[in-house]
């Protein structure tokens, strides 16, 4: 394909639009609200833990309304391997190179959890039908940094790429740290200094105006990756922490124990403008919002500002089930931002114009173990017990929780796909394992808020070619609110 035909398929599916004369991305947060619309996705699709002896592979999905092939996979890469666990993914060059017109976003950077491979996926010389450019071997990973069980991945303006690692080869969270590539997908080092390791890994995001970076704590590979056991927690084996790195030197300069209201702190995200030093963090199992902000005297603080209350059920593991809040995002214009409760099964949306005091501005019940139907029940302060109304798709019903969550760049589409994690998966919605994930789209209303999902829209993983899949993290081609860093 000549580099030009390659260059105007790319600008006409999002990649290279607002960069012509700049690097990737865009020049501010509220610039990139004015990018084109969304025509792609890539979705991570699972076959590990299925039962399944087939590869890994990202997904190609349609959103473009006005396509003929709109709200399907229209491609499949597979990886070369069996039993990856593709999790999250991350771009080799984001809006934090947008200074810079040498660089591209061409890359997909692919990790594979529990393999420990990291797969350079070239996005740009067919944009529909992505290519594998590379792959990093654990072996030269581990040889080189102890590291292993990579997670989040994050574009510096460097050049270079940062990717959390969970532990050591053995899963042992002490062996955990940050791997550091360069602009080729090359082992360079670990980029925390010696002595500087975090206490758990898991996902991280940096704020170069106030030369910080922070890290959250998810818990050991060798307790994880089993499913989740109660015990863990009470052994020690997963984390409640938030470590405060100095940027860009990797010294760690402060860590905050959220104690019990900050149990397996996960996603973490700062205010998208860089002149913000204020963020949030979502704790799954203490199934808190929590603000992080920096003091006068450049310590960081926190505060609980939202919290969801365990529900009292029946019929399952435990007398109380907590929503368990996997993943957040926060709109670009930094308005408001939205969060999953995978178990209970609503999607929240909160205006956070006052940071210290979000408003709930809307709430949609999209699975869960507690929609109609269901065994389990949540049970009244009077004993009675309650469902909650989840609404067909296309005559389909939706299985699971909402997990991970994409917006578009207006802010006014949601996605969310439903799968977690393999062996989590196969623990709370066992389902999964024989009917597959699917990815759904929510209507935003940005203006007086609220949520709506959107009955054109299903992509059901359950009806792959190869049987069905657990769909995981999405991006889009050009970047959006989860990948791209403002400096």
């Amino acid at each position: 394909m000549a580099t030009e035909t390659v260059l105007a398929t790319a600008v006409s599916n999002g990649v290279g639009k607002a960069c012509c004369k700049s690097g990737p991305g865009y020049a501010t947060p509220l610039a990139a609200m004015s990018g084109p619309p969304e025509k792609l996705i890539y979705v991570t699709a699972l076959y590990s833990g299925t039962g399944r002896e087939q590869p890994d592979y990202l997904a190609t999905v349609d959103v473009d309304p006005n396509s003929p092939t709109y709200s399907t996979v229209i491609h499949r890469l597979p990886m070369p391997y069996i039993g990856d666990e593709l999790h999250h993914t991350g771009w080799n060059s984001c809006s934090s190179c947008h200074g810079d017109p040498s660089a591209s976003r061409r890359y997909l950077v692919l990790p594979g959890l529990i393999s420990g491979r990291i797969y350079a996926i070239d996005t740009m010389t067919d944009p529909k039908a992505p290519s594998l450019y590379k792959v990093v071997e654990p072996k030269e990973i581990s040889e080189k940094t102890g590291l292993a069980f990579p997670h989040t991945s994050h574009c510096l303006a460097s050049g270079d790429m940062l990717v959390s690692c969970l532990g050591d080869k053995e899963g042992n969270a002490k062996g955990n740290g940050f791997l550091l590539l360069d602009s080729d997908f090359n082992v360079k080092s670990r980029w925390d200094k010696p002595g500087h390791a975090p206490k758990f890994g898991y996902d991280f995001w940096y704020q170069p105006r106030f030369k910080t970076m922070i890290s959250t704590s998810w818990g050991a590979p060798k307790a994880f990756s089993k499913g989740f056991n109660l015990q863990h927690v009470a052994d020690g084996l997963y984390g409640s922490h938030l470590h405060i790195y100095k940027w860009p030197e990797g010294e760690m300069k402060q860590i905050i124990d959220l104690g019990n209201t900050g149990l397996l702190p996960l996603e973490i995200r700062f205010l998208h403008d860089p002149s913000k030093d204020t963020g949030y963090v979502g704790s799954a199992l203490s199934s808190n919002m929590i603000r992080f902000f920096r003091n006068s005297d450049d310590t960081w603080s926190h505060e609980v500002v939202i919290s969801v209350e365990p529900l009292k059920v029946e019929n399952w593991i435990l007398p109380e089930m907590p929503g368990l809040i996997t993943d957040f995002l926060i709109s670009l214009d930094d308005r408001f931002f939205y969060f999953v409760n995978w178990l209970h099964g609503d999607i929240r949306q909160y205006n956070i114009e006052d940071p210290k005091n979000p408003v709930l501005t809307g709430q949609i019940w999209v699975g869960g173990l507690l929609q109609k139907g269901s065994p389990v029940k949540a049970v009244r302060e009077d004993g009675t017990t309650y469902q909650f109304d989840v609404p067909q798709i296309k005559g389909k019903s939706l299985r699971a929780g909402p997990q991970m969550i994409q917006l578009s760049l207006d802010g006014k589409r949601l996605y969310a796909t439903n799968s977690l994690f393999s062996a989590w998966d196969r623990q709370f919605y066992p389902e999964l394992m024989d009917k597959g994930s699917h990815i759904i789209q929510i209507d935003v209303d940005t203006e007086k808020g609220g949520l709506s999902i959107n009955p054109d829209f299903f992509v059901d993983f359950g009806e792959e070619p190869d049987g069905p899949a657990l769909a995981h993290e999405m991006r889009y081609p050009g970047g959006d609110c989860t990948s791209d860093i403002w400096i």
